[in-house]
């Protein structure tokens, strides 16, 4: 049975406990999360709303939105699966399928602009889909399937 007297616990970002680095690693007062449960726990419980992002709980007694700081975005493609098209997985893990007209650079970095959200690729995610990214006259071009487009 749901609980519908469920509390109501929002933290905004400015009285969080933790953060989310550039590379899309959260971070506290110790330092960098290192546990790879707790990690996958706070990537997956990433939700967004007018406000922003935020971390979401739910239990029997509460909801908790923890608002957070982030260095540059809250979404970061961490891997990348190629079969008939190429599948992004989000570190939400989420999977999205790339679609080639929305990638940009901002400071050597690659990113994929959804219609809610600005992803980034990490180096792991980069190194993968790099073989599908040529360079001339100094832009860049994503090619795959015969189909080539460039990156804004």
């Amino acid at each position: 049975m749901v609980n519908q007297n469920r509390r109501q616990i929002t933290i905004s970002k400015e009285k969080a406990v933790f953060w989310m680095d550039k590379n899309g690693d959260f971070h506290n007062e110790h330092g960098k999360f290192e546990h790879p449960k707790i990690i996958k726990y706070f990537n997956a419980a990433i939700k967004k709303d007018e406000n922003g992002y935020f971390v979401h709980q739910i239990t029997d007694e509460y909801e908790e939105k923890v608002y957070f700081s982030y260095e540059d975005t809250a979404l970061f493609v961490i891997d990348i699966k190629i079969q008939e098209d190429i599948l992004l997985i989000l570190n939400t893990s989420e999977t999205i399928k790339l679609d080639m007209k929305h990638l940009f650079t901002k400071e050597d970095n690659l990113y994929l602009q959804t219609r809610e959200h600005q992803v980034k690729f990490s180096s792991r995610a980069l190194l993968k889909i790099s073989k599908f990214i040529g360079e001339k006259d100094d832009k860049l071009f994503f090619t795959f399937k015969g189909k080539t487009l460039p990156i804004r």
